[in-house]
């Protein structure tokens, strides 16, 4: 064969390769590069935009944001005997204290450090109150320099202090952002002095908005912390948390110190929000309703009947207080106030807290599938305390498919529990992890007191009642079991924001 006919027949066979790749991979379904737009889901390189292979630098963010970022160290003196010289109280949040060791100290002193940031000129800067909370003394250093600082406001609630310093000059200072803008997945920037490393960065996301975390009786009805996997340790606390732009979207903490990279940060729009008081009054004084509050889920929302579930459900009206005077009732479901729709309990706390105490609010609820206007006038919240102590035992019962023991709740046990006096219903003494009520939260034994003293709007003043009521309860139906639920350690009296309402189906 010539070599042209050699080469008109490799062509050829070229040809008919290529021809046939491309039906086979029409018919396998196999896109063929185009240039044309792919009507597909969007790319999240293209989101960012970002590529493949570059990430951002936070160094330029880190050189900018760092003289403004304070070490904060406070010390207390304590008068004590010998041999309780032990723990420092700050232990929890900052590690050992330096003490003296003589052998017979009639004082000690207890040394405590975490971060802060300014953020104004003339010397404000922002903390943790647990970074500063009793001490005798708080320093700052900026740089090389070190201030006394006095301590302009605390607010245990949010966890949230502001120092002031008295500077010869202007002071570099953050800008503060808007944190609800925040979404999970935001990039985000830690600076503090984690351990005494001073001017750490940390860097990392969002990984979720609005925990709670339960650190402590104060701070629970206020909690509503950023979560984040940038990096927070011990001296962390009152360190920002940054976006992109330098700007404070958060104030580091806490951690969740089983886990790695699980820390929390305080929303700044929640410091913005009791800024003023605290620079004008030293304190915050805020709106209280005196009840408490669950959201209205889904099941909530079945078991009364409602075909929505925003909302607030009351689970409890605290004698005395605002609400009780104003004729409010647990059951009541809470939609609006000042004409404001009412989503869930954080939306609904922030309002009332803002308007502050000796102000009026008209609520709007649900009763019994009518609509109620209330006007409320507000006071200042204040805290509550209870006595324990050990009850004499009565014979249990139980209910196999609810899977809890229970028995009377005679006078005697109530007196010695330090419980109220008009109290009726069911002691709770077993939850089994299988309870369709142990995934709400219901709980029995160590300090935590649980009394069923109503189903489906019905009283329960005897085991008798409990058990008639349920097994009254329609097949297929949600029963309404109200539960109050009281701390008997002697730190906290009634937990009022526990979720008291459970909705268990009925087999």
């Amino acid at each position: 064969m010539s070599t042209h006919k050699r080469q008109a027949l490799s062509f050829f066979l070229i040809l008919s390769a290529v021809a046939l790749g491309i039906v086979i991979g029409g018919s396998l379904g196999i896109a063929m590069p185009s240039q044309a737009k792919d009507s597909g889901p969007i790319s999240p390189l293209g989101v960012v935009g970002g590529s493949a292979t570059a990430l951002p630098s936070f160094a330029n963010l880190a050189e900018a944001v760092d003289p403004a970022v304070i070490s904060v160290q406070s010390s207390r003196i304590q008068e004590v005997d010998g041999e309780r010289r032990g723990e420092a109280p700050f232990g929890f949040f900052f590690g050992p204290r330096r003490r003296n060791d003589d052998q017979e100290p009639r004082q000690f002193r207890s040394d405590s450090g975490g971060t802060g940031f300014l953020i104004s000129a003339d010397g404000l800067i922002v903390t943790n109150n647990h970074v500063i909370r009793d001490a005798d003394e708080v320093r700052v250093r900026i740089g090389t320099r070190t201030y006394i600082a006095e301590v302009r406001g605390a607010d245990a609630a949010t966890d949230l202090a502001l120092l002031e310093i008295s500077a010869d000059e202007d002071l570099p200072y953050l800008a503060l952002g808007d944190s609800d803008a925040l979404r999970p997945g935001d990039w985000v920037m830690a600076v503090g002095d984690p351990l005494q490393f001073e001017n750490t960065v940390t860097v990392g996301v969002v990984s979720g908005k609005g925990r709670q975390i339960n650190i402590s009786q104060e701070t629970q009805s206020f909690e509503n912390f950023i979560q984040t996997d940038a990096a927070i340790n011990f001296g962390n606390s009152g360190g920002p948390l940054l976006n992109l732009r330098g700007e404070v979207i958060g104030i580091n903490t806490a951690i969740n110190a089983a886990a790695e990279n699980i820390g929390f940060a305080v929303p700044v729009n929640t410091l913005k929000a009791i800024l003023p008081q605290l620079r004008e009054h030293g304190k915050v004084r805020r709106g209280y309703l005196g009840i408490g509050i669950q959201n209205l889920n889904y099941e909530a929302a079945e078991a009364f009947g409602l075909a929505v579930n925003s909302g607030v459900l009351i689970n409890r009206v605290i004698d005395g207080k605002p609400a009780a005077r104003a004729g409010l009732k647990h059951s009541d479901i809470i939609v609006s106030v000042d004409g404001r729709k009412v989503e869930n309990t954080r939306g609904l706390i922030d309002y009332v807290s803002a308007q502050g105490p000796d102000a009026t609010v008209e609520l709007e609820i649900l009763r019994k599938g009518k609509r109620v206007k209330k006007k409320v006038s507000l006071a200042e919240r204040d805290a509550e305390e209870q006595v324990a102590a050990v009850p004499e035992e009565e014979p249990e019962r139980g209910i196999e498919w609810l899977g809890i023991h229970y028995q009377e709740l005679n006078r005697q046990s109530s007196s010695a529990h330090g419980l109220p006096d008009d109290l009726e219903g069911v002691w709770v003494t077993q939850v089994a992890p299988t309870s369709p009520l142990y995934d709400q939260n219901l709980r029995a034994g160590g300090p935590i007191l649980s009394i069923i003293t109503e189903v489906n709007d019905e009283p329960v003043t005897s085991v008798d009642d409990l058990e008639r009521l349920i097994g009254e309860a329609r097949s297929g139906s949600r029963l309404r079991i109200y539960v109050r639920q009281f701390d008997i350690s002697g730190q906290g009296g009634e937990l009022p924001s526990v979720p008291l309402w459970l909705f268990p189906l009925v087999p």
